[in-house]
């Protein structure tokens, strides 16, 4: 079920202190910054020792699916219902100012807090797998071996919702110290544009099977980054 809210309510968790004028609890922001990234970092505590993993994950309407191995430690100890916290960063350009301490990043980040379950129904399994290929690379779902039930019971996937979040972003020009804007010393954004390479054919792939036009023409979803 699709949550109609707008924006999402701030807690004493999820509130931005440092540069609270960066952050955002506006859904459509987080989510397309979910939605863009690929990888998320998940961090845990096990006999109050820290750890941070990370791995794939996709959205699906109020919720993150993540993928993972039953033998993970990781994912083994999520899914006993220990509190979470997920990360998505986005990093869009360097930001190299002319004095060392006013050098920054311009990049879009989410942190989602909560905790994670086991999915456990094999429908509900298959559909989360889908989202994961899909999430990736849209379009591989329906051109490739859809997963045996061998497979569905192999791979562990949690489900997370999406209450506790917020974004953070930075974007925007250098901002240096008055004094140091007559320094003659470059100063500027180099942007780090996602730019996928051509594919590479596997070695046993057979000359006739040419590569698809989601592989040749990969990009992901972009959203602008809020000043």
């Amino acid at each position: 079920m699709t949550n109609s809210i707008a924006t999402f309510e701030p807690t004493p968790r999820t509130k931005i202190n440092r540069k609270p004028q960066r952050g955002s609890y506006d859904k459509a922001v987080v989510n397309a910054i979910l939605d863009e990234g690929l990888i998320c970092h998940i961090g845990f505590a096990v006999d109050e020792q820290p750890y941070v993993i990370p791995t794939a994950y996709c959205r699906v309407d109020e919720q993150l699916y993540i993928h993972g191995a039953p033998a993970s430690r990781m994912l083994k100890t999520v899914r006993e219902g220990i509190n979470i916290c997920l990360t998505v960063t986005l990093l869009d350009e360097l930001v190299l100012a002319r004095s060392a301490f006013n050098h920054s990043m311009n990049y879009r980040s989410v942190v989602v807090l909560g905790q994670a379950t086991e999915v456990t129904d094999l429908d509900e399994k298959n559909l989360a797998m889908r989202a994961l290929v899909e999430h990736i690379v849209p379009g591989r779902w329906e051109d490739s071996r859809q997963p045996t039930l061998k497979e569905l019971k192999a791979t562990l996937i949690l489900v997370l919702p999406i209450e506790q979040v917020s974004a953070k972003i930075r974007s925007g020009p250098v901002i240096d110290d008055e004094d140091d804007y007559g320094l003659p010393y470059w100063a500027g954004l180099v942007p780090l544009p996602f730019s996928p390479g051509r594919p590479i054919n596997d070695a046993r792939l057979p000359d006739e099977v040419a590569a698809p036009a989601y592989a040749l023409n990969y990009q992901r979803p972009v959203s602008a980054p809020e000043s």
